[in-house]
């Protein structure tokens, strides 16, 4: 009996961590793609790619802003994530929904006035490395 309570607790404790591993895979891979989208819009604004597609990465940033947050809601420590991100919840989330907000009124501008009108003021949304200098560790190699 005590061997198969041992055993099981062993396969348990196992398959959390390998929930946790993949927890934190997921939220690498949401702020990796708001990393990306924003790096495609840097290109766009600095003129080495054509615009043509600003509007879709827009769309783009804010799907995947208004996903974020809710990859950070179990609170599995690591990654890239401080511990500060669950320690001050209210601030981290308060700036998580300021971020998607924003975003989304961008990408709506892009649509109803025009990408031009949207991108002019897209530095001042992009405010990433504020919430970065809190909250994230520094990026680590990534086997």
């Amino acid at each position: 009996m005590l061997v198969a309570v041992a055993i099981a607790a062993t396969f348990f404790s196992a398959s959390t961590r390998a929930d946790d591993k993949d927890v934190i895979k997921y939220r690498q891979h949401i702020m990796s793609t708001l990393n990306e989208q924003s790096a495609a819009l840097g290109q766009i604004l600095s003129t080495s790619i054509p615009g043509d597609n600003a509007v879709a990465h827009l769309d783009a940033l804010a799907l995947t802003a208004s996903t974020a947050l809710s990859a950070f809601e179990p609170k599995v420590p690591g990654g890239e994530a401080k511990a500060a991100v669950w320690a001050n919840w209210a601030d981290f989330s308060k700036r998580m929904n300021e971020f998607t907000q924003k975003i989304n009124a961008a990408a709506q501008t892009a649509k109803d006035k025009g990408q031009d009108v949207a991108l002019a003021d897209i530095l001042d949304v992009l405010t990433c490395k504020s919430c970065h200098k809190v909250y994230r560790e520094e990026k680590k190699d990534r086997a």
